[in-house]
């Protein structure tokens, strides 16, 4: 009996210490269900496991971890809004690293000013080039070419005669159909000449099949290029553009831009110089023209500036679009100048054709038709002191005389004969007497103008000779008379040269003294 209870004492001890413990751990219970608490799954493992699911039982539990979020990439199929970005994106050239890239990257860098500029003038027609770049299938650095051959200046001209953008040399300008004539002049014209340097520089990367070499070509031309190839092929020497031996022009030539590549190509040093992005969306449309028109007359249908209509529209040469032509307008302008040409009842030009009857100054032409004769030469690209022949067709101002203007149009340019200036006849044939200059013919001088003889000449005359006269030129030793022979010579010597006229277009004729 004693045992018995001792044993109900110690039940009840563990009891009250189990309602203790369990009160103490309740907050920790409710605030993790899950997590049973250590002492009762100790002292009563019945209460705190659950009965087994024999379907879940027979599970493996497996812990999915989060996927992280992947960086953001680039969608080349969505079009962004700066233009630098696209081209960036269609960077396809491999990259040249040497001093003469650095070198020319720091020049750049150090003159932000110049690169801003230039950037305002490619404003214009960067849009275009990148289009026609990418339907091609060609590298978007070559949008960047022009600031290396021009700066983007559409009017540019070098001491080559290389015009454009783009610097056509007439020659090749003429392989590439760019009309060049009194008109116009394509190798500025934008669409015109943009589609011909991409055709130049996609046949010359065909012949070379690389596109250093291709820009080498470019500079150089592809046949002093592909001599160099040969020479070091021949050498056993590598035939890549940093291993060909060339001008310093064209060994500064792919460098520069190589360096405006690395400038523009790096998002962050775009926006440390501060440089201008470009909308990436049309600058211009075009559209094509039936009659002729005044470039003035363009640009004020267009609501532009005539400064502003030439530096879209350069190829122009004369005041006159001819018709068929195309006229480059800014985009946002076009319903403006199309419903302005609708709406337009006077003549669109203020020019008409005139032709020379009889030989004429030029001057006199310009103050019958009331122009400066500085604009009538600039006009028709002749001299001021240009003397016409009769058959000479001018570009003169008018009332809209469309049929003069329209004879004028269909030819490819004007006739312009250019008469000599007038000289005065020289008399007799001696030396001396060339230096003399007569205004009338020998023997028919003015009454009043006649001199009376000399008594030598009377005496000559009649056939008399005076001895004292006489005698005395026999005394004249040989020395004299070769004396005086000298000094005949030497006074035709210093003569005054006649003075030439200064040329025009057409040189005059200069007719040798006798």
């Amino acid at each position: 009996m004693p045992h018995r209870n001792v044993l109900s004492l110690f039940r009840r001890v563990s009891l009250a210490a189990l309602g203790a413990s369990t009160l103490l751990l309740a907050p920790v219970a409710q605030a993790d269900e899950e997590k049973p608490s250590l002492l009762l799954s100790l002292l009563m493992p019945s209460l705190v496991e659950p009965a087994a699911n024999p379907v879940e039982s027979a599970l493996t539990i497996h812990e999915i971890p989060v996927v992280p979020q992947p960086p953001r990439t680039i969608d080349l199929t969505a079009a962004p809004d700066n233009l630098w970005e696209r081209i960036r994106n269609g960077f396809a050239m491999t990259n040249l690293n040497d001093d003469l890239v650095l070198h020319y990257q720091l020049w750049y860098q150090n003159r932000p000013d110049a690169l801003r500029r230039m950037v305002e003038r490619s404003r214009p027609f960067l849009h275009h080039i990148v289009e026609e770049l990418e339907s091609r299938g060609m590298p978007t650095e070559l949008a960047l070419l022009p600031m290396v051959e021009s700066s983007y200046n559409p009017m540019a001209y070098s001491r080559a005669h290389a015009s454009g953008l783009w610097q056509f040399i007439p020659a090749t300008g003429k392989r590439f159909n760019l009309e060049q004539n009194w008109w116009q002049d394509q190798r500025r014209d934008i669409v015109a000449s943009t589609g011909a340097a991409l055709d130049y520089l996609q046949t010359i990367y065909d012949m070379h099949g690389d596109w250093h070499l291709a820009l080498a070509s470019y500079n150089w031309g592809e046949g002093a290029v592909k001599r160099a190839v040969d020479k070091n092929t021949a050498r056993g020497l590598p035939t890549d553009y940093a291993s060909l031996t060339m001008p310093n022009e064209t060994r500064h030539y792919v460098p520069k831009l190589q360096a405006l590549k690395n400038i523009f190509g790096n998002p962050a040093l775009v926006a440390q110089l501060d440089l201008p992005q470009v909308s990436n969306s049309p600058y211009f449309a075009r559209l094509e023209t039936a009659r002729p028109m005044d470039v003035k007359t363009a640009a004020r249908l267009a609501n532009m500036s005539l400064e502003e209509f030439q530096r879209l529209n350069p190829a122009h040469n004369r005041p006159i679009i001819k018709p068929d032509s195309t006229v480059v307008i800014p985009a946002d302008k076009l319903a403006t100048f199309q419903q302005n040409l609708e709406e337009h009842r006077a003549p669109l030009s203020s020019w008409q054709g005139y032709t020379v009857t009889a030989s004429e100054r030029l001057e006199s032409i310009a103050a019958h038709f009331g122009i400066s004769t500085s604009e009538l030469a600039r006009v028709n690209g002749l001299s001021e002191k240009a003397r016409l022949g009769a058959g000479s067709t001018l570009l003169v101002p008018g009332g809209g005389n469309t049929e003069n203007l329209g004879h004028l149009l269909n030819a490819s340019a004007p006739t312009h004969i250019i008469e000599p200036e007038p000289t005065a006849r020289t008399c007799g044939k001696s030396a001396k007497r060339a230096a003399q200059r007569c205004t009338a013919p020998a023997g028919k001088m003015a009454k009043g103008n006649e001199k009376s003889p000399t008594p030598k000449e009377n005496l000559a005359k009649s056939g008399k000779t005076n001895s004292k006269v006489a005698s005395n030129s026999d005394r004249k030793p040989a020395s004299a008379k070769a004396a005086g022979a000298t000094k005949t010579a030497s006074s035709a010597k210093s003569a005054p040269a006649p003075k030439q006229a200064k040329p025009g277009n057409t040189a005059p004729k200069l007719y040798a003294r006798k």
